[in-house]
This record gives structure tokens, sequence and C-alpha cells, in this order.
């Protein structure tokens, strides 16, 4: 269930109904940053990216962004010059409504690809955001931001940095098109503290990596993704020193609002039932372990026996031998459910029942661990099943 978010001083926030598909909910979020705000994002890395990120990415270079403009419905994505016009249209109408300069603007946009944006009626709609801009706009704003998602996704944390608290909260979106650099999901996550830019940009991408760049859903990266952390320095709090313990408290609380988003993601994976680790040990390295962590997690046959209920394990079998591991020693390799071990020396492990694997797969939460005994690597990702119900998601995702 998603957690009610606090305000963050020098953040600002509003949701409204601008009616870009055939519903009746709010689907523009305008989201405004108090200035001199430190703001650093990480993009898609899928070639075909959609002309918001490429404005964005243009606009943030130039730095002083002072306003976050997002809609659902339409991902402005395989549009053209067109879509940059309108994503740049787009821009153009916050910074008429705050009096800032469109460069100062970030557009984002999530929905059906393909299609052009409503521009009009994102610009009629900008005006009323501007008007209803609210601190304590954030629980709105993760919903206004949903697409195929069942429900919003919210997280956030507290720390005590020399007797003074520290606020950070953050809201993510994504159900599909589920797979790292980064998947078809926008996250939002700003705290009150001072960081300046340099310690901020590395933070994002360390924060990234180990949250949103560790999930699959379906092994497709979208045209959109995007992550954004906001730095409004409101608080006074100046954290300019990576080595100081008081930065290091702050990036491990902003990590964990990352991991967080990232899991609730996994969780509402199209039509998921199962949310599972996959935990990869004593690899040679940590490219050989996330190779083989994604190469299970990703695996159609695997996710669907995950959903089966059916401890198939010469799936895993399967997915580990392929993951391209040069000179892996089978014989060494040792699987795991949880404590209960299914492979062990490469076969079939002599205390392991179908029972006993059943029961675990029959669980909604479980981890499934790899010991490849190649070194001292060790990595994770987490992932979930492949139901009927995605099926009929992403069939009927346009109609």
């Amino acid at each position: 269930m998603a957690q009610s978010l606090p305000s963050i001083p020098g953040i600002r926030l509003a949701s409204v109904p601008a009616q870009i598909k055939n519903w009746q909910r709010d689907d523009l979020l305008l989201i405004e940053i108090a200035e001199g705000a430190s703001v650093s994002a990480t993009f898609t890395q899928n070639a075909f990216c959609a002309a918001p990120v490429l404005v964005a990415r243009e606009h943030i270079r130039q730095g002083q962004i002072r306003a976050l403009l997002i809609n659902a419905g339409n991902a402005n994505a395989a549009t053209g010059e067109r879509g940059l016009q309108d994503a740049r249209k787009c821009c153009e109408g916050v910074a008429a409504a705050l009096d800032i300069e469109s460069r100062q603007v970030l557009p984002f946009s999530t929905g059906v690809i393909g299609e052009h944006l409503p521009v009009q009626k994102i610009l009629d709609g900008i005006p009323g955001a501007a008007a209803a801009l609210d601190g304590n706009g954030w629980d709105s704003a993760s919903r206004a931001i949903m697409t195929t998602d069942t429900r919003p996704k919210t997280a956030s944390r507290t720390v005590e940095i020399d007797g003074e608290t520290i606020t950070i909260a953050g809201i993510a979106k994504g159900a599909g098109m589920i797979q790292p650099n980064m998947a078809t999901m926008l996250a939002y996550v700003a705290t009150d503290a001072t960081i300046v830019q340099p310690l901020l940009d590395e933070l994002v991408k360390q924060a990234v990596a180990e949250s949103f760049n560790r999930i699959s859903v379906d092994g497709d990266t979208s045209t959109n993704d995007a992550c954004v952390l906001i730095a409004s320095g409101a608080s006074g709090k100046a954290l300019d020193d990576a080595s100081s313990a008081q930065f290091q408290l702050m990036k491990a609380a902003i990590v964990e609002v990352h991991i967080e988003l990232a899991q609730a993601i996994v969780r509402d994976g199209e039509g998921a039932t199962k949310f599972v680790t996959v935990q990869v040990d004593n690899a040679a390295s940590r490219e050989e372990a996330l190779a083989v962590a994604f190469e299970i997690g990703e695996s159609p046959l695997v996710k669907t026996a995950l959903y089966a209920s059916d401890p198939n394990w010469g799936r895993l079998v399967m997915a580990v031998g392929n993951a391209g591991i040069r000179d892996l020693d089978t014989s060494k390799v040792s699987i795991y459910l949880d404590d209960v071990q299914i492979v062990d020396a490469g076969g079939r492990a002599d205390g392991y029942t179908e029972h006993a694997g059943q029961n675990v797969f029959e669980q909604s939460d479980f981890t499934i661990r790899v010991d490849l005994q190649r070194g001292d690597a060790c990595e994770h990702i987490w992932t979930c099943d492949f139901s009927h119900e995605y099926v009929t998601i992403n069939a009927e995702y346009r109609t």
C-alpha cells in the first residue's frame, strides 16, 4: 500500500485532468522547484528515445531547472520533428505560467508510443495546475502519472544530520516494459538538503544502478524512462563532501527510497502474482553475476513456471547455462529456492523433493539463489512471473 508522503520544502506539486485519454482522472502533473535547487537525472538507453527525453536532456545540461511537466496516456515517442516541437510547446506553456524560461522546464511523457501529443489539452491544463501548486501534492501526483499501474508507488525517509531533520520523498510509475537501462518507468525523488551538483549527478547514477537497473518484468526497455533527483536546498543543510559521514547517511536513505520504488514496480508488474529475488553468489565478477541473474529473471520459461507454482528446476539450469559464462564448470553449480537446495554439483540435490520445491514456489515472495563457486562477486535482481493477465493487458493496451 502506498504511503502518504511528507512535503518537501522547496517543492510544490499539482495534478489536473487534461483528458489525454478517454478517462476521468488526473493525468497531468506539474512540479515546481525552488530557485537555486540542484536537479539531476538519468534517462533511457533506448536508441528510439522519445521527444521529451531529447528535450529534457538538452535542458538539463543548461542547468537551473525550475519545473517538471509529466503527462500520462501518450508517450510522444516515434513522433519525429513534430514530437520535438510539441514537447517544446509544453515547456513554453509551463514557462509562461510560472514566469520562468522554457529551458528551465523538463518535459516527461508516458503512454502509447507512435501517437502525436494532444498539445492543446496539455496547454489548457497547465494554468489550472500552476494555480493549484501545493507542497502536499505528492499523493495525487503519484496517481496522476500511472498508466497500466494498478496502484501508486511512493516512498519516503527522514534522516537526522547534525540535529536537523532532512526529508526525502519519491514517487514512481511502471508496471510493464520493464528492463534495466532503465524500464518503462518514471521516478521523481526530492530532498530538502543542499547537495552540490557534481555529487547529485553521481548520486542519482549510483541510486539507479542499485534500484531501477536491478529490476525486470518483461525484458523490454522503454523509449521514455527517466529518474529525476532534486535537492531543493530549502533546509539549508549543505552536503558537499562525499566522504563525510553525513553525506553517506543521506546517500543510504536516498538509495533506500529508490530501491523501495523499484521493488514496488516489480510487485505491480502487469499481471504479476510473484515477487522473486534472484541472488547469484561467488561469481568471477559483478558483470558475470548480473548476467546469470538477468538470464534467470527474464526467461519466459522460468517466469511462466513461477506463475504456475511449478518448481521446474530444469528451466533454472537452462537459464544459468544460457548466460554466456565462459568456461563455466557446471559440476560446481548449486541452486537454492530459499533454503531448499535443488541443484548440487550440477545435478539434482540428493535431499531435494518436489514437495519442498512446490512449497517455496507457491509463496508470493521468495529467493532463487545460484552459487557458481567461481569467485567472490555477489549480485541480485528483482523479477516477477508471467501470467495470463500480462498477455491480456498488453493485447488490449490501446483499446
